[in-house]
């Protein structure tokens, strides 16, 4: 196997598609460094799991000794990404952005070589634009091109506005490529289209047209969904050691597979050789405390990994109760307190129903007991710990 073909190994793993990728292979042919541009808008302050896709693969082309161009789009972010988006999306304040732009760099270098990793802000090009600028960067396409966007085409269809401005955000993460020079650049699945826009540019400005390498959007916690702060279904790569382990254990055992190929840094061999234990009668869960163990290493130690294993095992394993569960004190009647109420109000459940159907599930304990019964009501002067799964207990003392 040849040193390219090594490489496209590693490149391909986990990636959705390659464009193009006979000219990625002229491009390692060439022997130099590829410049390997991902454009990051700080939305939000903290990255999760999610994020961490494409900056993962990041780092492997940094450790095949590319040069990666980590873009914080501090001048997009002020338009609003509109992919994927049903309505036009607020644009964040200049102070929003560039707090979050912050907190990015902090957290990047968690997985990436800082020494290796040059941070570049697309206002640096694009805050001296004057207006005859921007007109001359909104005649580079047309609105039929941007009309073929599946998110633009759907609200046009469908009578939903779509501002101008919104038009100008492909456009400019496009032009950053040409800015750069960027050899490759990756990106989410749901970027494709202004991921293509970056080669149009650069071949109207004369530069040989980027590879484009898209990843897949990583599912969260409920194996359906992407992963997302708003769905509550995300592991934050800022999440206590704790926390995050017993998130990671929480996957079911197929979708274990999809965050090794995504999130982890052992090879493909290796985790095939995990895949053939399993099938062999080995506990899925002792594959999933290694992948928890790697990924709480990699953004706190290793030291802390093993201390949140060992008191994961302990707690949920052992059945033990945890030391610092929260507490709680009802008043009841002499009729006393309806379970699926006291649940509710205790934060176990989201709702009377959802502690209802707990309840049916058999997943509601009182002090290790299993609760059967959906009619009953805790009397007055009574205590205990309140379970409900493997991971959320409540003490409860009911008075009269």
């Amino acid at each position: 196997m040849t040193a390219i073909d090594e490489q496209l190994n590693i490149i391909r793993r986990g990636g959705d598609e390659i464009l193009v990728e006979e000219e990625l292979i002229e491009k390692l042919k060439q022997g130099r460094p590829l410049r390997i541009k991902a454009g990051f808008d700080p939305t939000a302050p903290d990255l999760h799991l999610g994020h961490t896709v494409l900056i993962n693969k990041l780092k492997q082309f940094q450790d095949l000794g590319h040069e990666v161009l980590f873009l914080i789009g501090d001048f997009t972010g002020m338009i609003g990404d509109p992919t994927g988006k049903s309505a036009t999306r607020p644009p964040l304040t200049q102070a929003e952005v560039h707090e979050n732009a912050k907190t990015y760099q902090e957290q990047i270098f968690k997985i990436l070589d800082h020494k290796k990793t040059r941070v570049v802000f697309n206002s640096e090009w694009m805050g001296s634009k004057n207006s005859a600028d921007m007109i001359k960067l909104a005649a580079s396409s047309t609105v039929a091109r941007m009309l073929e966007r599946d998110d633009f085409s759907k609200r046009y269809s469908s009578g939903q506005a779509i501002a101008i401005h919104e038009f100008l955000y492909p456009l400019i993460q496009g032009y950053d490529s040409v800015e750069l020079e960027a050899d490759v650049e990756l990106g989410g699945t749901d970027q494709k289209f202004n991921l293509l826009m970056g080669r149009q540019l650069q071949e109207q400005h004369g530069q040989k047209p980027q590879v484009v390498l898209t990843m897949p959007i990583l599912e969260g916690l409920d194996g359906v969904q992407k992963m997302s702060k708003s769905l509550n279904n995300y592991i934050g790569i800022a999440d206590v050691p704790k926390d995050m382990f017993g998130k990671i254990m929480s996957i079911s055992d197929e979708l274990m597979w999809r965050y090794f190929e995504l999130l982890s840094f052992r090879s493909m061999a290796e985790i095939e050789g995990f895949q053939q234990e399993i099938e062999s009668g080995k506990n899925p869960r002792d594959i999933k405390f290694l992948l928890a163990e790697e990924i709480i290493a990699r953004f706190h130690s290793q030291e802390e990994a093993v201390r949140a294993r060992e008191g994961f095992i302990a707690q949920f394993a052992k059945g033990a109760i945890p030391d610092d569960i929260p507490q709680h004190v009802f008043e009841a009647g002499e009729d006393g307190y309806a379970i699926a109420n006291l649940l509710k109000d205790a934060g176990l459940c989201s709702s009377t129903s959802e502690a209802m159907r707990m309840i049916q599930q058999g997943a509601v304990k009182i002090d290790g007991d299993k609760v059967s019964d959906k009619s009953l009501r805790i009397t007055p002067g009574a205590e205990g710990v309140f379970q409900v799964g493997k991971r959320k207990f409540a003490r409860v003392i009911v008075k009269g």
